[in-house]
């Protein structure tokens, strides 16, 4: 979402604001496990680490970004309510962090979000609009939904509160990786509009700066990978569509990818077949259940896309969000 309303903070990401976030939500995000498999390694030739963001709070990093937003509303704020745009992951991060904090929350979702992460922020508390994503300008639906409400515009992305909160799970990957003796020449993050990912690229940058960070996406959504070789923001088709719903994003955010295009190494993308091989993968071998958009960065590295072998490879599995049915549909395809 790229909107340029007061009540976003677009200005510089620093490393204060990120420790600032993490003493702010110590009490309230979990602390998630950075995962190592000796026989997977063996298999693969190279150190694989996984950080577990689908075991945070909702099944998403997303409560990081949003909880470190709205814990800074005045309580005039509070008394307005946020409201967002989300296919499901931050929906449920900022439900939560609104009941949390005293506010509330409306979120806009597409209807073809699935069944589960609706019913899953309708729990938490929030209230639902849907629209469609191939006729409805998301943009205009908020600005319209803002009016009529004052809601604070609190996005996926594109605020440096938000993307604070969600480098605070980067910082912990350094820190995680510092312990286990893994030198991280690889980070993989599976990008929608983009915002864990720049997060992610600024924290190496400062704190490991011989890591190549990529961003991670589904085959028909590589809109940022595209961005990268373009110079600029490209946008995807309308039409199109992924099993990968948590990232299936029309284009990168414009602050995350002025981060992203100076910081990033590149883009890698999966198939829907190779993202299901890769959460069976991650089933059978790690014995975690991720969604499809969660899986994409190990996709990347089981199909050849990133070199392994001899090396660290760290990837951020950023949620759980998924329905035990469709879980076992996806995983039952994989070759």
């Amino acid at each position: 979402m790229n909107h340029t309303a007061p009540d976003l903070d677009t200005g510089p990401l620093t490393l204060d604001a990120i420790r600032e976030a993490a003493a702010a939500m110590k009490d309230v995000v979990v602390r998630t496990p950075l995962l190592e498999n000796p026989d997977v390694n063996e298999k693969l030739g190279g150190r694989l680490l996984i950080k577990a963001e689908h075991m945070q709070r909702t099944g998403a990093f997303k409560i990081r970004g949003a909880y470190n937003r709205l814990c800074r509303m005045s309580d005039a704020e509070k008394q307005r309510g946020a409201i967002t745009y989300s296919s499901g992951n931050h929906a449920q991060g900022l439900a939560l962090a609104a009941r949390l904090t005293g506010t509330t929350a409306m979120i806009v979702m597409p209807d073809d979000t699935p069944a589960a992460k609706i019913e899953s922020t309708k729990a938490l508390g929030a209230m639902v609009v849907h629209f469609n994503r191939d006729t409805d300008d998301v943009n205009e639906v908020i600005a319209k939904l803002k009016a009529e409400t004052g809601r604070i515009i609190v996005p996926p992305s594109g605020d440096v509160r938000i993307h604070a909160g969600a480098a605070t799970a980067a910082i912990e990957l350094v820190e995680q990786a510092e312990a286990a003796a893994a030198k991280l020449d690889t980070v993989l993050v599976p990008c929608g509009g983009g915002g864990l990912t720049a997060a992610a690229a600024f924290v190496m940058n400062e704190m490991s700066p011989g890591t190549e960070v990529y961003a991670a996406e589904p085959t028909l959504f590589d809109d940022t990978r595209r961005s990268l070789a373009a110079g600029e923001r490209v946008v995807n088709p309308k039409g199109q569509r992924t099993i990968c719903d948590a990232i299936m994003t029309p284009t990168p955010n414009e602050q995350t990818f002025e981060i992203n295009r100076k910081l990033l190494a590149g883009g890698v993308t999966a198939s829907d077949d190779e993202v299901c091989n890769a959460m069976r993968f991650a089933f059978e071998t790690f014995k975690i259940v991720i969604e499809p958009g969660a899986a994409v960065g190990i996709a990347a590295v089981l199909n050849g896309q990133i070199e392994i072998a001899g090396k660290t490879v760290a990837v951020f599995t950023t949620g759980g969000n998924i329905d035990p049915e469709r879980f076992c549909s996806l995983v039952n395809k994989a070759a």
